[in-house]
Parts: structure tokens; sequence; C-alpha cells
């Protein structure tokens, strides 16, 4: 049932100090406030984990899927050397890079910017 009700507001010192909403309520502000194209966006916990330690996004995803270097390079269209050194943190990719490599993962080009 989505009822409408009136917040509860809470005075302290003649000031208005809280508001108490329905949970209801409170959870669709809640998610009202996530930008649409941040929605889609996830990050399995084996990547997050990865990336805490230090390794790039590209590495942490790389290992997600088992991929080799070796496979991931021929599959993006590069070198496996190339993407040794930009898993090594030491390179900034193009965005172009980025984008053939979230496309052979099947990921989104947002889950691979750090």
């Amino acid at each position: 049932m989505n009822v409408h009700t009136d917040p509860q507001i809470i005075i302290q010192n003649g000031k208005p100090a809280f508001a108490v909403i329905p949970w209801d309520e409170y959870q669709e502000l809640i998610h009202n406030q996530a930008e649409d194209n941040e929605l889609d966006v996830w990050f399995p916990n084996e990547v997050v984990k990865a990336n805490v330690r230090g390794e790039t996004l590209v590495k942490a995803w790389r290992e997600y899927f088992k991929l080799t270097q070796k496979e991931l390079a021929e599959k993006s269209g590069m070198k496996q050397s190339a993407l040794a050194r930009l898993e090594s943190g030491n390179s900034k990719p193009r965005k172009s890079t980025l984008k053939k490599i979230a496309e052979v993962l099947e990921i989104e080009l947002d889950q691979l910017i750090d």
C-alpha cells in the first residue's frame, strides 16, 4: 500500500532537528539518489578485493574471468606486453583501449575506470 504520510518533525531547542518519515518513503529517496547510469554498474566481491589490494581493475577483472594476459591481449587486439604494462598501473590507458577490453569482457567501460 502506497499511502503518503506527513513526516514527523522533532523539535529541539525550539528548532526542527529531525524529520521522521515512513521506511518505504526513505527507501525511495535513497534509491532515487543514484544516477541512472550508476544503477547498472556492479563489481563482484573478488574484483573489489583485488582492487583494494592494489591491483588495477583490468587485472582484477581478467583474473575474475580466469583469462591469461595472453588470452585477453589477443582478444582485445593488443600485445601481451602492452597489457602487462597496463595492468602494472605504470601506464595510463587510452579510453579506446579500455573500451576494447570492456567489450571482450562483456562489462561496462565504467567498470574498468579506477
